[in-house]
């Protein structure tokens, strides 16, 4: 492909979205300037770019049919092998379809992706494949992940297991439901408000967003860069800390990272909590309209249960909790209406690995196919560029500015208290938008449960949903919060209470 010089009509359009008065002889000018540097990006095209290595064979797969994809929470189905040996051999895998798996397509809930196949397979693929696991597809996501609810990615609706008028929650929508329909052993999630989290404590799994550049996030879609985060679902503790264990660190070419140091997590499982103390959050429960009684209920119980294997349980206050999410809501809506939207999932002024193919996909697709975007979509971009016309970005700003102030709250609960605990969502898991349901109540069911969750992608704690019972039928989840770079610590609170909880239920 060859780099054409700007048209005088097409530099006339930039002059005004410049504010810039320019006569045409300036322009005139300007485009024989360009010549010059147009010549540079015409040797860009005969250079080889490098690419994210693909080790392993694998076949393109299929769409499952709706009678062996019961939940809708399978996008694509496949088998990718990597070593015969390894801490995941015998372990099957699926990955959100947002994550880069080469040769087989990635829709990341958007119509306007469908057809999309990359040619390069995330970082994370490559080290669950060399771990001896077997990939064996793509779970359904949210339209660009941004929904907390199953009801917005293009493929329609993902179902919970546990009542199939529910939603799983979102945006990792199909992850957290094959794992607890055990189709799966392990899912790999991405988090940016909550999405690992929200549909682990709705589908009754456990889920954790690890710390933040913890794991890299190379070869997946991204939302905003400052608060990505990737990483493991299943139904137990112990293969939470075995994933994690074997896609966390730093790989060389994701800016989130901050070389954080990777711990060996299963060894952190010693089905105890002795002397370490436990903080409740009380500003995490009574959300006003939102937060149901027996979710409250079931949640305090949970973490003083936790007394019985040696923690100590108090009450703590952070007031600026309660303000977590306004601070998010600045961060996020400008933030992807930047990077996700205008600038095609890759931005600039980052140094790191830029997925083109992805970017130029999304790029033409979404100029032509914008109205296919969710109600969620619309609105947030809607709102993000108004934002950013009118205020320049100052709200972005002192959001990000805050978020600093945000972090210190919470560390400074973490210096007396080696965990935070709240309910993960205010409410259990909700019923499904019917298909003729307002946008108000479209994004409304996308957004409310987000308030506890939110506020740990803008400060980078690591954050754990762990079942912690059912109400209705329904599963609770328990969030388990710690120290930055302390995942092990979570993964050990979270393994007591699924160990004192095999006991109970042995003994009934």
């Amino acid at each position: 492909m060859t780099v054409k010089i700007p048209t005088i009509e097409q530099l006339k359009k930039m002059t005004e979205e410049f504010h810039l008065h320019l006569t045409n002889d300036e322009l005139v000018s300007y485009q024989e300037l360009m010549k010059s540097t147009i010549e540079s990006y015409n040797r860009l095209n005969q250079l080889v770019e490098p690419r994210l290595p693909v080790k392993y064979p694998r076949t393109p797969g299929y769409r499952p049919s709706s009678e062996e994809n019961p939940y809708n929470a399978w996008y694509w189905k496949t088998s990718v092998k990597g070593n015969s040996n390894g801490k995941l051999a015998g372990k099957t895998i699926v990955l959100k379809d947002n994550i880069s798996l080469a040769g087989v397509p990635m829709m990341n809930g958007s119509a306007i992706l469908e057809g999309f196949v990359p040619d390069e397979d995330a970082t994370i693929v490559t080290r669950i494949l060399d771990a001896g696991g077997e990939i064996v597809g793509k779970a359904v996501c949210e339209d660009l992940c941004l929904s907390g609810g199953s009801h917005t990615s293009a493929t329609g609706p993902v179902l919970n297991p546990h009542d199939l008028t529910r939603s799983t929650g979102g945006s990792s929508s199909g992850s957290a439901a094959l794992v607890a329909a055990g189709e799966v052993d392990m899912a790999i999630g991405c988090d940016q408000g909550g999405s690992i989290r929200i549909p682990s404590s709705w589908c009754g799994v456990y889920g954790l967003k690890p710390s933040y550049g913890l794991v890299p996030y190379t070869g997946i879609f991204p939302i905003e860069l400052t608060i990505d985060h990737t990483g493991p679902i299943a139904r137990t503790v112990e293969n939470v800390a075995l994933l994690l264990e074997v896609i966390a660190g730093d790989d060389g070419l994701d800016p989130r990272q901050k070389g954080l140091e990777v711990k060996s997590y299963t060894e952190s499982l010693v089905g105890n909590v002795k002397d370490i103390k436990i903080g409740i959050v009380t500003e995490g429960f009574g959300w006003e309209g939102l937060s149901e009684e027996d979710v409250d209920h079931l949640v305090r119980e949970a973490a003083y249960s936790l007394e019985k294997s040696g923690a100590i349980i108090e009450e703590v206050s952070i007031p600026l909790h309660r303000d977590g999410i306004h601070i998010w809501n600045g961060i996020g809506t400008e933030g992807l209406t930047s990077l996700m939207v205008k600038e095609n999932g890759m931005g600039t002024n980052w140094k790191g690995h830029y997925s083109t193919k992805l970017l130029d996909a999304f790029g033409k697709a979404r100029k032509i196919r914008a109205n296919e975007f969710a109600e969620t979509v619309k609105l947030t971009m809607l709102l993000g560029q108004y934002m950013q016309e009118q205020y320049n970005g100052k709200y972005y700003a002192i959001a990000q500015n805050l978020a600093r102030t945000l972090k210190q709250a919470y560390d400074n609960a973490l210096k007396t208290y080696d965990v935070l605990v709240m309910p993960t969502t205010p409410m259990k898991a909700t019923k499904i938008p019917s298909p003729d349901a307002s946008s108000e109540e479209t994004i409304r069911r996308a957004l409310e449960m987000i308030y506890n969750t939110a506020p740990f992608n803008i400060t980078g704690h690591p954050a754990m949903n762990v079942p912690c019972g059912k109400s209705e039928g329904l599963p609770v989840g328990m969030m388990i919060i710690g120290r930055y770079g302390e995942d092990d610590t979570v993964l050990r609170v979270a393994h007591a209470f699924q160990c004192t909880h095999e006991r109970i239920a042995t003994n009934a």
